[in-house]
């Protein structure tokens, strides 16, 4: 990922279905999935990696004040036109670092960033450290491909997570082809981490939808 141009990518990035999210029912559906990761009263959002602002828009939707954070400058650009007149500002920088300084988030988003990274153990100790006491880390990722897969499987994320993170749910993606606009056999799925633990021992996942 660190090899392509995303500036260049940009203009086409949301034909993408699930990165543009235009056709309505791939929209209800991750509507409805960021209405169950984020926090249900309306807070501040940190989406790392955030593209031309497609969850961001989701998020303001649903009340949401939003932080942005982009490598790629067109991608900026693209988002700040999608949320104009919204709550919501997007900054250029590396969403392995983020530009907010001190600030601190009610929920950081990241989708389809960590795999990428080259320590995404330092990139998520990091991020969850911006979190403030009863935030959560909502993390979106897979295993893409067949011939040549990438990406980072749900146990490795788990397993990096464990020394950071109390209790955390894995939520399995593959199956719900709204999300994707259409059906795939690889491995996709979420994790959500909330920052106070929940009682629980350090490390303990839970199962896949609890």
């Amino acid at each position: 990922m660190t090899d392509v141009d995303w500036d260049a990518e940009a203009a086409s990035f949301d034909e993408e279905p699930d990165h543009g999210l235009r056709d309505p029912e791939v929209r209800r559906a991750w509507a409805g999935r960021l209405r169950d990761w984020l926090p249900g009263r309306p807070g501040d959002v940190l989406d790392l990696g955030c593209g031309t602002g497609s969850l961001s828009l989701l998020a303001s939707e649903q009340g949401h004040r939003v932080t942005g954070v982009d490598a790629s400058s067109a991608m900026v650009t693209l988002a700040r036109e999608k949320l104009t007149g919204r709550d919501a500002v997007f900054l250029l920088g590396d969403a392995a670092a983020p530009p907010v300084g001190e600030r601190r988030f009610d929920a950081v988003l990241v989708r389809h960033v960590l795999w990428a990274l080259p320590d995404p153990g330092r990139a998520l100790r990091h991020w969850y450290g911006l979190l403030r006491p009863g935030g959560r880390l909502v993390l979106v990722e897979g295993v893409w491909g067949s011939v040549q897969p990438v990406g980072i499987p749900a146990e490795r994320l788990t397993g990096l997570l464990a020394p950071i993170a109390g209790r955390v749910r894995v939520q399995r993606l593959s199956d719900d082809p709204l999300l994707w606009g259409g059906p795939v056999a690889d491995e996709r799925y979420a994790v959500v981490a909330p920052s106070d633990g929940s009682g629980q021992e350090r490390g303990e996942v839970a199962a896949p939808g609890e």
